[in-house]
């Protein structure tokens, strides 16, 4: 490509490979010689329905998915299955939602609509990590048990697959998604948008074990309804076909590169290199979070000698800027800095930033502690 392309850490829509980018273009006015553009193939049509049974192939491939599962191909992001999960499963039972960050929040809140939701743990005004499983009050014969895998905003990821004895379990995946091996029978349903490990915005994934379709609630409208879409191939609406497309094209390029856990070793070798940094800064970078549950892909953190210091962070992000990183700037809810480090990241693109913390710290460091000894000396 012409330009150069900045570093982008978006936490979503987030950077995509450029094999895939360059992929996509060369066939943008040609899909695979159909002489028409994916944008304007009909989502019927005998070309289509290969290149989405190829994804599904993809996908089942890759993460070991069961026959016993179906993979649907939805609409409307992560946020609709807030929706979509209790009008699915509550089966008018209580819910128990494992609250740890902003997205399960705003899941329970929504599932609050549809069936009686018991808080897991207690609330909290701010998260910084996981309660020990004993302490979790969980609900005996439960409809289903609810946790996000990944909070994207807070940077907390589980490093452990929550015990449900029996339950089924339901989990959230959107940011971690397909960057680290797991055991897909432990699960009820699994879901992640595309946009941030798997593809681009349009398209979102639902893996949901068989014997769990069929007992939607009544007022679920149809096309929320996961046996309508199963039974349909997830074509019971126009689907976004680029989103599927370009999903496709990811899912090769994941195996091209190892498979998952390819791609895990990546993301713990990104992770360490930023987290090593953060570490050994004397509090210079720190973050709130527990240790034990730090994110490997969403890796949140605030500058200036534990006390966060905005001129310092601005000081940061555009220094960032300067050396062609963008989108590390942390959500409006708890600012910092964040970064995003997902399945398109490269080890070397995040050494980039590595030099810059180093450098950063380097000199700034000297200036912080100029500072606190004038304030001694007064």
């Amino acid at each position: 490509m012409a330009c150069k392309r900045p570093i982008n850490f978006a936490p979503g829509p987030a950077k995509l490979p450029l094999e895939v980018i360059e992929k996509a273009q060369s066939e943008l006015l040609n899909c695979r010689n159909t002489g028409v553009s994916i944008m304007e193939m009909s989502h019927r049509s005998a070309d289509f329905a290969k290149i989405i049974k190829e994804a599904e192939q993809s996908l089942r491939e890759l993460m070991n998915i069961p026959d016993n599962y179906k993979v649907l191909f939805v609409q409307g992001g992560g946020s609709a299955q807030f929706s979509a999960i209790p009008l699915n499963l509550a089966q008018g039972k209580t819910a128990d939602y494992i609250v740890t960050g902003t997205f399960s929040v705003k899941a329970a809140k929504e599932a609050a609509k549809y069936c009686k939701v018991n808080m897991v743990l207690p609330k909290a005004d701010k998260y910084t990590g996981i309660a020990d499983p004993l302490t979790w009050k969980l609900t005996p014969n439960a409809a289903y048990v609810y946790y996000c895998d990944n909070e994207t905003i807070q940077g907390i990821e589980f490093n452990f697959i929550p015990e449900s004895n029996g339950v089924p379990l339901v989990c959230d995946m959107s940011s971690n998604i397909l960057t680290r091996p797991f055991d897909v029978t432990k699960f009820g349903v699994v879901f992640g948008g595309t946009q941030k490990n798997a593809g681009c915005p349009g398209v979102t994934l639902v893996i949901i074990r068989e014997d769990l379709l069929g007992n939607v609630n009544p007022i679920c409208p149809l096309i929320f309804d996961y046996k309508q879409i199963s039974d349909n191939n997830s074509l019971l609406n126009t689907i976004s076909t680029f989103s599927v497309y370009i999903t496709g094209l990811v899912l090769d390029w994941i195996k091209s590169k190892g498979g998952v856990t390819g791609i895990q070793k990546i993301a713990d070798e990104r992770a360490k290199m930023i987290y090593d940094i953060i570490d050994s800064s004397n509090g210079f970078y720190f973050s709130a979070i527990d240790k034990n549950v730090r994110s490997r892909i969403n890796i949140c953190f605030r500058i200036g000698e534990q006390e966060p210091s905005e001129e310092l962070e601005k000081a940061f992000l555009d220094e960032a800027v300067k050396r062609n990183m963008i989108n590390l700037k942390g959500h409006r809810s708890v600012g910092g800095i964040r970064v995003s480090l997902y399945n398109a990241m490269s080890v070397k693109e995040t050494n980039v930033l590595a030099k810059l913390m180093s450098d950063f710290f380097g000199s700034h460091k000297k200036r912080e502690i100029g500072r606190a000894s004038c304030r001694e000396r007064v």
